[in-house]
C-alpha cells in the first residue's frame, strides 16, 4: 500500500522498479536555460500520510517515497529492466542460492559500518514470521535462509524463485541501530541512505537532511553532485487541487497528479514524469461470514456495472482498459491477461445467477437469503483522487439500482490499511497494488488469509491460478510469462478480482529535474537555479 510517491503513486503500491539513473539528474544535464544549483530544499507533497516509517512494516506507497530518502537496498532496477549496483557490488543468481558481495566503506547515519551480518539480520527479521513483515514472500522468498561471511551474503532459497533479485531491489535495509530500536525508526531514520530523518510531524510533513558523503547509491550516485538538495520536505497535501495550485505557485517543487488538475498543469507547461500503473482495481472479501464468499455474489457485482465507464471515470477519461496485474516498467510479463476474461456487463445474467444461488428481491426492491439482505461494504481510496470518487458514486448506485444494500466509505491508504489488514470489516474493496513482477502478487493472491499471519487479505482460494504459479515459479524469468498469464485470467474468469483500468501517474515538478519510476529516485533530484 507501494509502487511510490506523492499522491500519483496509489494505495497498496508496491515499489518494485526502483531505480533509472545513477549519479546524473533527470536528463544528465539542467533544463534548457537554467544551471543547478546547489544549498536548496526539494519539497514533495504526497496525498496521503505515510503511518509507519519503520521501512519493512508498511507497503503503504508514500511510505516507500519516504523511506528511499533514508535507507538503500542491495540492488536496483533501472529504467530498462537491468539489475545495477547498491549496497551490493557484484552478485550472483545460481539456482536457489544467490549471492551478493557488500561494498566497502558504507556508513550508516549514525556513523557506524554497514555489514554483510547487516544484511543478513535484516533478511532474517523479514523472513521470520512473527515479526509480520508485509514484504515476507513479497520482497524475500517465504523459507530463504541468510548467511554472512565477511563481505559476502549468501542466500539460500527453499525454491525456485524467477525474479528473486527484483524483489530484493525493493527490500530497504536497516542499520543495527534500527534493528535493535524499532520503535525509535517512528521518529528517525538508521540507514544507509543518501538523506537522514530531521523531524516527522504525521498527517503535516517529515523533513530530511542530505548526508555530504553519501557515495554508494544507484549504480554510483553520489550526494557531492551539483544541484543536490541540501534538504527534503515532504509535506501531506490530501487535496490534489491545493497540490497542483502550490505548484504552480512554486510553494512545492513535485506531487503526483491522477485528477483533472494535471491538464492545467500540462496546460501551464509544467514537466511531468510519467508512469503506467493500475488505477482501477476491485477485491472482493471472500471470507467465509462475507456475502462475497458466494461466487455468484462475486459475479454479480461484477456484472452488474459498466467497467467501460467506471474505467473513463476512475481515470477522468486519460486511460486505458486493464491489461494485467503486473505492469510496472520495466514489465517483466507482456501480454494482456484481462481482456475476454472478466465477466461482461450483463445485469440480467447478474440477476439469474443470485437467483440460481438462492437469493431472491423482496418487497423492498433489494436481495435478500435465508431472511438475511444482500447487504455490502464498500471501501474506496481517498488517493484516487476526483476521479475515483466519482466512479465510487456511479458503482454504488449500480448497485444500489439492481437491489444490494451498499454502505459506501472513502478513506486514506493509511485508514485502508488496518481495515484489509486487520478488521476484515469490508467487502468491497478498490485499493490497486501496483508491482512489475507477478511473482510477488502471489502472496496477496493466494496462501494464507491475514488471520492466519499471511498476506491474502481478500481470503482468495483460486486452484486453477495455484497450479498456473507453480508452473510457472519453476520456470526461469520470463520463461514462465505465459503461465503468470493464465494464471491471472484464473483469477478473473472466477471474478476473485476485477482490475479495470490502468491509468498514467504524473509527477509534476517545478524548480528541479528529477527521474521518476515506481517512485521519485532521490540520488536523481537536482534544484534549478
Amino acid at each position: 500500500m507501494r509502487p511510490v510517491r506523492s499522491s500519483a503513486l496509489l494505495g497498496l503500491s508496491l515499489a518494485l522498479t526502483l531505480t533509472a539513473c545513477g549519479g546524473e539528474g533527470a536528463e544528465g544535464s539542467p533544463t534548457s536555460g537554467s544551471s543547478y544549483a546547489d544549498g536548496k530544499t526539494f519539497t514533495l507533497a504526497i496525498g496521503t500520510d505515510p503511518g509507519a516509517l519503520d521501512p519493512q512494516a508498511s507497503p503503504v506507497s508514500a511510505a516507500l517515497q519516504l523511506g528511499r530518502f533514508a535507507y538503500d537496498s542491495l540492488v536496483t532496477v533501472n529504467g530498462e529492466g537491468e539489475i545495477e549496483p547498491n549496497l551490493a557490488t557484484s552478485w550472483k543468481v545460481d539456482g536457489t542460492k544467490v549471492t551478493f558481495e557488500i561494498g566497502d566503506g558504507i556508513t550508516c547515519s549514525d556513523g557506524s559500518d554497514f555489514t554483510a551480518q547487516t544484511v543478513v539480520d535484516n533478511l532474517d527479521y523479514v523472513g521470520n514470521p512473527k515479526n509480520q513483515s508485509p514484504f515476507l514472500g513479497v520482497f524475500v522468498p517465504a523459507g530463504a535462509k541468510a548467511s554472512a561471511s565477511g563481505s559476502t551474503v549468501t542466500l539460500k532459497l527453499a525454491g525456485p524463485s524467477p525474479f528473486v533479485l527484483n524483489g530484493l531491489a525493493s527490500l530497504l535495509l536497516v542499520c543495527d541501530a534500527g534493528l535493535e530500536d524499532r520503535d525509535g525508526l517512528a521518529s528517525a531514520s538508521a540507514g544507509t541512505g543518501p538523506y537522514t530523518l530531521e523531524e516527522a510531524a504525521s498527517g503535516d510533513h517529515y523533513s530530511y537532511k542530505v548526508r555530504e558523503d553519501y557515495a554508494w547509491g544507484p549504480d554510483g550516485a553520489k550526494t557531492s553532485e551539483t544541484g543536490t538538495p541540501a534538504a527534503i520536505e515532504v509535506k501531506v497535501v490530501t487535496n490534489e487541487t491545493t497540490a497542483a495550485n502550490q505548484l504552480t505557485s512554486g510553494e512545492i517543487n513535485a506531487a503526483g497528479i491522477i485528477g483533472p488538475d494535471a491538464v492545467r498543469l500540462t496546460a501551464a507547461d509544467i514537466d511531468a514524469e510519467k508512469t503506467a500503473l493500475i488505477t482501477g482495481e476491485q477485491w472482493y472479501n471472500h471470507a467465509e461470514s462475507r456475502p462475497a464468499s458466494d461466487a455468484a455474489v462475486r459475479t454479480a457485482l461484477t456484472q452488474v456495472v459498466d467497467l467501460a465507464e467506471l474505467q473513463k471515470v476512475i481515470t477522468s477519461g486519460a486511460g486505458e482498459p486493464a491489461t494485467g496485474l503486473a505492469i510496472l516498467e520495466p514489465r517483466a510479463c507482456q501480454g494482456d491477461s484481462v481482456e475476454g476474461n472478466l465477466p461482461e456487463t450483463d445485469p440480467a445474467a447478474a440477476a439469474a445467477a443470485l437467483e440460481g444461488a438462492g437469493w431472491a428481491k423482496g418487497s423492498d426492491g433489494t436481495y435478500a437469503k435465508d431472511g438475511k439482505k444482500l447487504a455490502v461494504t464498500f471501501v474506496h481510496d481517498t488517493a484516487l483522487g476526483s476521479g475515483g470518487a466519482a466512479a465510487a458514486e456511479l458503482a454504488v448506485k449500480a448497485w444500489q439500482d439492481f437491489g444490494i444494500d451498499v454502505s459506501a466509505k472513502a478513506a486514506t491508504t493509511a485508514e485502508l490499511e488496518p481495515i484489509l489488514f486487520g478488521s476484515g470489516d469490508w467487502d468491497i474493496a478498490w485499493e490497486p497494488i501496483n508491482v512489475g513482477t507477478p511473482d510477488q502478487l502471489v502472496p496477496f493472491l493466494s496462501g494464507p488469509a491475514v488471520a492466519d499471519g499471511g498476506m491474502n487479505f481478500s481470503g482468495i482460494e483460486n486452484d486453477d491460478y495455484t497450479a498456473a504459479v507453480e508452473t510457472a515459479t519453476a520456470k526461469t524469468g520470463t520463461e514462465g510469462c505465459d503461465d503468470w498469464s493464465a494464471a491471472e485470467a484464473a483469477l478473473f474468469e472466477a471474478a476473485d478480482i476485477v482490475p479495470f483500468a490502468n491509468n498514467v501517474s504524473q509527477t509534476f515538478h517545478k524548480g528541479a529535474d528529477l527521474v521518476v519510476t515506481d517512485i521519485i529516485v532521490p540520488t536523481s533530484i537536482r534544484m534549478l537555479g
